[in-house]
């Protein structure tokens, strides 16, 4: 039994503001904090470890560099069950573009990130890339709220995802967006195999590392 990824749908699941979770086969702690960091598509940045802290430890680490935790990004990476996971913390909100160049050289990447205090509103959304492509991608909520709403990618993987989907009755537009947004999540944890260690990333000190601008 695993702790598998639809836990994320839980109000303030990591920390306040929302999660924004990367996880992979195929790459280390270090390549993976590094691409993540080449993902910036507002500036240039460079990867510094501080160190295994928890969350908090990371947040006060945030805090205590920039003045204000939000005004930094920082990461904490570990590896459970094949998986190289990692966390993001801080001002992470709309910095990382998703390019599938993360998972180059045969690697398997999966991005899920909700913005859970943005008014907009913006939705949970998913992103699967592999050796360069992105290979799936959709918004949890399957609304038109932010985008489309649809599974789109690879013929085979997309319309695999989307029956799955149909068979737990989404979308359905009367249930509640929390509802759906775990019932997506527990979709692509049993289809994929994901799973996010929760202990760990609740409260274990990780790799942890500032994304310098």
């Amino acid at each position: 039994m695993t702790d598998g990824i639809a836990w994320l749908a839980e109000p303030q699941s990591i920390s306040f503001g929302g999660y924004s979770v990367t996880l992979a086969r195929g790459l280390g702690i270090e390549a993976m904090a590094a691409r993540i960091a080449a993902s910036s598509q507002w500036s240039k940045r460079t990867v510094e470890p501080v160190g295994e802290l928890t969350g908090d430890g990371l947040v006060e680490a945030l805090d205590s560099e920039y003045g204000d935790v939000w005004d930094g990004i920082g990461l904490r990476l570990g590896v459970s069950g094949g998986w190289t996971f990692a966390v993001a913390y801080g001002g992470w909100f709309g910095e990382f573009q998703h390019d599938p160049a993360i998972s180059e050289g045969g690697a398997e990447v999966f991005r899920v990130e909700y913005e859970e205090e943005n008014g907009k509103p913006v939705p949970p959304t998913f992103h699967h890339h592999r050796d360069g492509r992105t290979v799936c991608t959709f918004n949890l909520h399957l609304d038109d709220s932010w985008g489309n709403g649809q599974v789109v990618g690879d013929a085979e993987v997309a319309q695999r995802v989307r029956e799955l989907l149909t068979a737990e009755g989404l979308p359905d537009h009367e249930r509640e967006d929390r509802e759906v947004h775990r019932t997506s999540l527990r979709v692509l944890e049993r289809h994929f195999g994901l799973t996010l260690p929760r202990a760990l990333v609740l409260e274990a000190p990780l790799p942890a590392f500032l994304l310098a601008d």
